[in-house]
């Protein structure tokens, strides 16, 4: 039986691997090994850990390595935390393949500490580019310190492809999250109403802000800004918990003060996927600088008003609105957001980040790639001729036409 180990360390990427756990569990060949870390073990970011014991998965480890606050001496102090953390649950149970997703710093920390154990990577969500954030930098280079990579789309397969990665490691999975929208029940409007008093009936905001990384001196302005413009539109909306990044508890406090004076205005720590997904198939539009608004908002044919530089870089549909950080423009994107005829043009739009069959790839991929030296010794993968600026994927495509399926050189 292979051990598949899979890390989690937030409420975001939980909701994303929820499908792919799932067919891990119901696979005989199989042993899940889900290792639970940073923001799920922490009480301020709603202690999601108690969710996923209510979904009935096992957990295998826990990882605790958030520090007291977000400032960079205690973000980098989490990294080491969680790096020695890892290293000691890997020294206890080495799983076969090692699954980690994106490009946070807590999964960061978990590929690092895998490299010395000879632990397989896989990675998923390699390959895109969010120019705002340090997260950029972490995402890159779990893609060089992985040893299997599940992108959402033929244009990431080429990012990775330019970095050196072989072909044969690259498969093109689309996101896994979509495939939720097939699998779970989506919490409805009365059920939303229910569990966590939102009057939903109203339509409202769904607004999603994280720390802008890159840009850490002007968080408190650039939220603020954004406040102003809620204030000025006067819709009733509804404040997710931002992450743990330095500032990230500043955004939480704002978000708090705010919501406190204004009864049409509500801040949930934690809606699990089966309310994230409820409230984006009810909300009049989603605010904010989330990938959830780049990657997911589109299958519900949301309006996206995404603020910023973020994630700036990254593949984004027609319900996306790209705005500048001033009230003004954040206000003047609102507006056209909600616009019903902008609704309108949105309906029938494909989502660029696939169908809703990802986790079903991955897993046969995580069950059947042939473990040994070959899968652990990376070898760069140089592409003939340059430059690729302008290029794009399909002529990556062409020169490595074939490739996936020739011997591999010993």
């Amino acid at each position: 039986m292979r051990a598949i180990g899979v890390v989690t360390v937030g409420r975001s990427d939980y909701g994303i691997l929820l499908p792919i756990l799932r067919r891990i569990q119901d696979d005989s060949d199989l042993k899940l090994r889900l290792i639970v870390a940073g923001m799920h073990l922490s009480q301020q970011f709603g202690m999601t850990v108690d969710s996923i014991e209510a979904d009935g998965i096992e957990i295998s480890d826990r990882v605790d390595m958030l520090q007291p606050s977000d400032s960079p001496v205690d973000i980098a102090g989490a990294m080491a935390a969680g790096t020695a953390g890892f290293a000691q649950v890997f020294s206890r149970s080495r799983p076969d393949i090692l699954v980690v997703l994106g490009d946070r710093f807590e999964m960061h920390a978990a590929a690092v500490a895998a490299t010395p154990f000879n632990i397989p990577v896989a990675h998923i969500h390699g390959g895109e580019v969010t120019e705002g954030a340090i997260d950029e930098l972490f995402r890159h280079s779990m893609t060089k310190l992985s040893h299997l990579h599940f992108v959402a789309t033929e244009e990431f397969e080429a990012r990775l492809l330019q970095m050196g990665e072989e072909p044969w490691r690259i498969v093109i999975s689309g996101a896994p999250g979509l495939d939720n929208l097939k699998s779970i029940n989506i919490m409805d409007r009365r059920e939303l109403a229910r569990t966590f008093g939102i009057d939903c009936n109203s339509n409202p905001l769904l607004v999603t802000f994280h720390p802008v990384t890159l840009e850490q001196d002007q968080t408190e302005w650039q939220f603020n800004e954004l406040l102003q413009a809620l204030d000025e539109c006067g819709q009733p909306t509804v404040f997710t918990m931002p992450n743990a990044d330095t500032n990230g508890r500043m955004i939480a406090s704002m978000i708090s003060d705010f919501v406190a004076s204004r009864p049409e205005a509500r801040f949930v720590t934690s809606f699990g996927t089966r309310g994230y997904f409820g409230l984006m198939s009810t909300a009049i539009a989603m605010v904010g600088n989330s990938s959830s608004g780049i990657i997911e908002a589109s299958s519900f044919e949301l309006p996206v008003v995404n603020i910023g530089t973020r994630q700036s870089g990254r593949l984004r549909s027609s319900n996306v609105i790209d705005v500048a950080y001033g009230k003004e423009a954040i206000a003047k994107g609102i507006t056209s957001a909600v616009d019903p005829s902008f609704k309108l043009s949105l309906i029938g739009m494909a989502n660029p980040y696939g169908s809703g069959n990802a986790a079903e790839k991955i897993v046969i991929a995580l069950k059947e790639t042939e473990l040994g030296d070959r899968l652990l010794r990376k070898r760069f993968c140089w592409i003939p001729e340059q430059p690729f600026a302008n290029s794009g994927s399909s002529l990556l495509h062409n020169r490595i036409a074939g490739s996936k399926n020739r011997p591999h050189n010993r």
